[in-house]
């Protein structure tokens, strides 16, 4: 598991520079968002991959999990120039077979959410300002489409 000793000042700063709409303006212009579904919480957190943490942002909605990575990636296009991109996660509720949580064995307060989706990748959250209340509110949600769905 990756190490992560403290929230950089570039993942406090989306804050700043969301404050003119704030996150339920920037989660409809970042995601497809469905007719009557709802922004239930923002959080500033870390994506792990295999290239290390990914500061950004994890949505969760009445319908989805979704990330948006703070800063966008390079990546080249097919007529050979290069496009700037953020790295997103869209993780539809009835797509999600479990959620767990996590922490380092030494390092107790370095908490972890693993999610792990019917078709078996799993994606790890870390890095939260308040880890306690995301996590509730992903269970929240997801209880809450479950129910929905029976």
């Amino acid at each position: 598991m990756m190490k992560i000793n403290k929230i950089p000042e570039s993942v406090i700063g989306i804050k700043l520079r969301l404050s003119g709409g704030g996150m339920q303006k920037i989660f409809k212009q970042t995601f497809k968002v469905e007719e009557g579904e709802k922004l239930l919480k923002a959080s500033r957190c870390y994506l792990s991959t295999t290239a290390g943490p990914m500061a950004g942002l994890l949505f969760v909605s009445t319908e989805k999990i979704a990330f948006c990575s703070e800063k966008s990636l390079t990546i080249s296009s097919p007529n050979g120039g290069f496009i700037r991109t953020p790295y997103k996660v869209v993780i539809p509720m009835d797509k999600i077979k479990r959620v767990e949580e996590s922490q380092n064995i030494d390092k107790p307060k370095q908490k972890y959410i693993e999610i792990v989706t019917v078709d078996h990748f799993d994606f790890w959250f870390m890095g939260f300002v308040n880890y306690d209340k995301a996590f509730r509110t992903l269970q929240k949600s997801i209880n809450l489409s479950q129910q929905q769905s029976q």
